[in-house]
């Protein structure tokens, strides 16, 4: 199968990156807004750009309707401050009910019956029993594509939060304790395998054709992404606790 990029729309094209890209980090952004109104948003177009300084980048896009700018892209652009925090498998549905579009001054922290811990340096609240989260205050702001409606948003680390079990020395991450939730196309994964390579063969043959383990009890072949609640933005459609919120 081979595509031409140039006839794709977005949602297309969206599709073809999400579920093509994998796994992808998590990014659960918290930011206030100036009115002081705290904000949460599970972002994964998320990765390390930066060393020297510490730096992440995260790509926000606009709501459901292509035009509206989401709150956490707006926060970030008008405080200049944001945190990320790592997600885990307790934490991921709350997490997943973050993606949906609260009004601007609901604080979504309560509206999820999440707690708060301050930050040290930015005005944004860190998720309570994240194990890890940076502080972040914006480096850059890069409008994409043609419509000028994504944006990239460079962000340098002032603060490193890693819980004390966590972190072993000269900066090493005890990654194996973490079970870190990562992004699908409009699923989620649990990562909670390691290895080096080379694997042994037989192995190797034997897991050839081997689809993942579902923990939901969904069918093998099923996705949300075909669903009507999926959203080529990224949001969930259902509000958090109602019928099928856990659909994408």
């Amino acid at each position: 199968m081979i595509i031409d990029a140039a006839e794709l729309d977005a949602a297309h094209a969206y599709k073809l990156l999400i579920g093509s890209i994998i796994p992808r980090a998590v990014a659960w952004v918290s930011t206030v807004s100036t009115e002081g109104v705290a904000n949460l948003a599970p972002i994964s177009f998320f990765t390390a750009v930066g060393r020297k300084p510490p730096m992440v980048s995260i790509t926000l896009q606009p709501q459901a309707d292509g035009v509206t700018l989401k709150d956490t892209f707006i926060n970030i652009r008008d405080t200049g401050e944001f945190v990320t925090n790592l997600v885990t498998l307790p934490q991921a549905d709350a997490m997943h009910g973050s993606a949906y579009g609260f009004e601007p001054d609901v604080d979504e922290f309560e509206a999820l019956d999440l707690g708060k811990e301050p930050s040290e340096v930015v005005r944004a609240p860190r998720v309570k029993d994240a194990p890890i989260s940076f502080e972040c205050v914006v480096d850059r702001i890069i409008p994409v594509g043609d419509d000028g409606v994504d944006h990239v948003v460079w962000g340098r680390v002032v603060r490193f939060h890693v819980r004390d079990d966590l972190y072993l020395e000269r900066g090493r991450i005890d990654t194996a304790a973490l079970p870190a939730v990562g992004r699908l196309a409009a699923e989620y994964t649990l990562v909670e395998n390691v290895f080096t390579t080379p694997l042994d063969k037989e192995l190797l043959e034997a897991r050839r054709g081997h689809r993942m383990q579902r923990l939901d009890g969904q069918p093998a072949d099923w996705s949300p992404i075909s669903t009507k609640e999926w959203s080529p933005s990224g949001e969930v459609r259902v509000a958090p606790g109602s019928e099928h919120s856990n659909e994408d």
